[in-house]
């Protein structure tokens, strides 16, 4: 695909998800879960320990800038913002698809966002697709090494892709591409979803072939197949696309059933999480770090000054979270802190 069309559809992604409603009909499945409440806590709330190592990174708060965007001088404008963000409050940071500057090198520095951010969990990303479209394990590289990033995303977007005019559609024989790539790499390979859910059948089948992590980003948030909908214009397009609505595996659901089958497995949570208490029970149900993408991208489309607002009251949020639990650090709030109260 010619490089100012990819540079025009990740402006179509930005401006649409800024715009208009994109949200999946399907809720994330945190609203059936409940906090056990401790009235006596025995612990400082200033004490409570949010720290973690992943991948020799330390992460101070376990909150995930999503992957979002890239390849455009708007979007780059955004992504600074976020890896300034990140860098003040010790996040994790994946950026968009790197697709557009490995077809066009000047674009790499819309991506360039490790001196803004030199000590931050910061992921790569590319489209798992690709791997059946010319790319390889070099591609994988050079899209690390643009960004000085600590592991690789290859993320998953079938229907995305399905729903595309210009989409790539032949996911054929992908899995054994993507265990090339992690036999090859030198970073950890993390598999994403954009929106729908991984079931606890694929995430089995994607460790077996040497990923280290999993990001679920399952449904209950921004819509792929809505947002790729602002951008059709026939009447039948729009039909189909629409018909995806409320696809998906809901964000919950995806987790505990990884987390279950895989108790010792990266897991990240993502898709739909709204605020501080959707990301404080996705901890609780046993994620490791937990990625938020559309709250993030509107704060910082206002302004730095608010992305970091937003940033705190989450932090502050999740650190009542714990406190009011009685947990002392992320290993003690996965403890039977939370319950399934809607069944």
């Amino acid at each position: 695909m010619p490089e100012e069309m990819i540079q025009s559809r990740k402006n179509d992604h930005i401006r649409i998800n800024l715009e208009k409603d994109v949200r999946s009909n399907l809720p994330n499945g945190f609203e059936n879960f409940r906090f056990i409440h401790n009235a006596l806590p025995e612990i400082n709330l200033n004490e409570i320990d949010f720290s973690q190592a992943i991948f020799n990174k330390k992460v101070n708060l376990p909150i995930l800038i999503s992957s979002m965007t890239g390849g455009t001088s708007q979007t780059f404008e955004i992504n600074k913002k976020l890896a300034i963000a990140a860098e003040k409050f010790g996040l994790a940071m994946g950026v968009g698809s790197q697709r557009a500057a490995i077809e066009d090198n000047s674009l790499s520095k819309t991506f360039d966002i490790r001196k803004y951010a030199p000590n931050i969990l910061l992921f790569a990303n590319l489209g798992a697709v690709q791997l059946n479209y010319g790319y390889g394990v070099d591609e994988c590289k050079q899209a690390v090494e643009m960004i000085n990033a600590d592991g690789l995303f290859l993320h998953l977007n079938p229907l995305q892709e399905a729903v595309q005019l210009e989409g790539d559609t032949n996911f054929s024989n992908l899995l054994s591409k993507i265990e090339d790539v992690c036999t090859k790499l030198s970073v950890p390979v993390v598999i994403k979803e954009v929106g729908w859910g991984i079931s606890a059948e694929l995430a089995k089948r994607l460790i077996n072939a040497g990923v280290s992590g999993i990001d679920v980003s399952g449904a209950g948030g921004t819509s792929w197949t809505q947002v790729e909908r602002f951008r059709l214009t026939e009447p039948s397009d729009i039909e189909v696309a629409e018909a995806f609505l409320d696809w998906g595996i809901p964000t919950a659901d995806a987790l505990v059933a990884v987390r279950k089958e895989n108790p010792n497995l990266l897991v990240i949570a993502s898709g739909g999480l709204k605020n501080g208490i959707d990301i404080a029970k996705s901890l609780a149900l046993g994620s490791n770090l937990a990625g938020m993408a559309g709250v993030f991208l509107k704060s910082a489309a206002v302004s730095l000054d608010n992305l970091i607002e937003t940033i705190k009251v989450i932090e502050r949020v999740i650190r009542i979270c714990m406190f009011a639990t009685g947990s002392k650090d992320l290993y003690s709030f996965t403890n039977g802190k939370i319950i399934k109260s809607v069944e």
